[in-house]
């Protein structure tokens, strides 16, 4: 496949070091402006930026006027993770469909909601005529979440009340999302693994009758074959994945976008973009990549203290991606506990079990509990640090026999409920562009013919062309 583009030639890594030269900042700026990075402040907490009824994540108490870390805690629409994800697999029933009735329309359905909801969704899994011909196997790429990204903008084309808000509408169109991602998602893995891998093609049709997740295992497998455990692990983890808080990248995302009146096609874009981020959704992936370094460079996978060696190095910048960072660590709410981390621990082994992978989670948990002493040995933290729900969901997509390739899109399949529920909640309570304050600090200067421009700028451009 031809390329497309400039390269990076010399002359491109001048002008970016030109760059960085006239565009960076002192970090002290940030101080003395008061200037909150990352809109959050020196302790972690997040700036208010907005009211949400959607979900609600606690990560501390105040007691006697003291900030008092506590185990994290998730609501959904003001119920706790637990509670809900205990109602339905204590039932044996599914939970994505459920879940999304709940977080789109602030209450849980009851039996006749719930199967006209299921039914709503079945008769959405379909894309129009000669879609995944046309668009999907069309410029295949190893980035899924591109693909995804193209694949609904390319959806406004053949939805004529695309640029309609009215609330009707917009639920219209998330609703056909929320049906349609996994078919964007597995199709667009198919071409991928065609077209520039040279396997089989295979496309199955959806079920209208099967959950979200039995779907998306039907979808990717050449057989359609899954155990019961595996599409309801499938789906505790969609649910998981499914929303987290207003001020989440790829939600606020969702928030800005569509408060400057746009699209619903073009908001949802605006927010995979956002999370095909490795600070964001991305996260899963450097886990599983983080595990393979760990049993390339440890020789007994049994040993504590090797193990602690191999951490201490991560943090040190001396093996993997020299970041300095314990992927599947640390949460910017979170403390003591990731509440989702905890529900699917216990799957987890479960399934571990059914795999015939127990050294492979007897390794994860090893590391669970010697990575946070090992980050307290190096680091100053100031609100404690855990495993978060990206530890285990590597994991867990592994076992399943799910591609490197679909992680974060398999969280994109969960998160666009909670992006869609947003995006209703912003445009029925808002009505206001969001455009924070920026401070300059550019220095005055006056603006120079050419002909009399100094001499060291002309030398300075000479020596980027010659």
């Amino acid at each position: 496949m031809s390329g497309f583009g400039l390269k990076v030639t010399p002359e491109i890594e001048k002008l970016s070091a030109l760059c960085v030269e006239n565009s960076s900042f002192e970090p002290s700026l940030y101080v003395k402006h008061d200037v909150k990075r990352g809109l959050r402040d020196i302790n972690g907490a997040g700036v208010i930026a907005g009211l949400t009824a959607i979900s609600e994540i606690n990560s501390f108490r105040m007691i006697n006027g003291e900030k008092v870390p506590i185990e994290g805690e998730l609501f959904y629409r003001g119920i706790h993770i637990n509670d809900l994800t205990r109602g339905f697999t204590s039932e044996g029933r599914f939970g994505f469909e459920e879940t999304a009735y709940l977080l789109l329309f602030g209450k849980l359905p009851n039996r006749t909601e719930l199967e006209d909801f299921r039914v709503l969704i079945g008769q959405n899994r379909n894309l129009p005529r000669n879609f995944v011909r046309d668009v999907i196997m069309k410029a295949p790429s190893r980035d899924i979440m591109n693909s995804l990204a193209k694949s609904v903008l390319t959806l406004a084309s053949y939805d004529k009340q695309a640029d309609d808000t009215s609330l009707p509408n917009v639920l219209r169109q998330c609703l056909g999302l929320i049906a349609s991602f996994p078919m964007l998602a597995v199709y667009a893995y198919h071409a991928f693994n065609h077209y520039e891998r040279g396997k089989s093609l295979y496309i199955h049709k959806p079920s209208k009758s099967k959950s979200t997740a039995e779907n998306l295992l039907r979808l990717l497998r050449p057989d359609k074959s899954y155990t019961q455990l595996e599409a309801r692990v499938l789906d505790l983890a969609l649910v998981l994945h499914m929303e987290h808080g207003g001020g989440n990248n790829s939600t606020f995302t969702m928030h800005v976008v569509t408060s400057s009146g746009t699209d619903t096609y073009s908001a949802v874009a605006a927010s995979l973009a956002s999370l095909k981020g490795p600070k964001h959704g991305g996260a899963n992936i450097k886990v599983v990549e983080m595990f393979e370094d760990l049993r390339n460079n440890v020789s007994d996978l049994h040993d504590d203290d090797q193990i602690r060696a191999y951490l201490m190095k991560l943090l040190n910048k001396e093996t993997f991606d020299k970041k300095g960072l314990i992927y599947g660590f640390g949460h910017a709410v979170y403390s003591v506990s990731d509440p989702r981390a905890k529900i699917f621990h216990k799957y987890v082994k479960t399934l571990a079990e059914e795999k015939g992978l127990d050294e492979d989670y007897d390794l994860y948990s090893r590391v669970e509990r010697l990575a946070p002493q090992v980050i307290a040995e190096k680091r100053r933290i100031y609100k404690g640090v855990s495993a978060n729900v990206d530890f285990y969901s590597g994991l867990v997509y592994g076992m399943l026999g799910l591609p490197h390739e679909l992680y974060t899109p398999i969280f994109a399949i969960a998160r666009i409920v909670g992006w869609s529920a947003h995006r209703l909640e912003e445009l029925i309570n808002m009505d206001k562009i969001i455009r924070p304050a920026y401070v300059s600090t550019a220095f005055r200067q006056d603006y120079e013919p050419l002909e009399l421009r100094g001499k060291e700028i002309d030398e300075k451009t000479d020596q980027l062309y010659d």
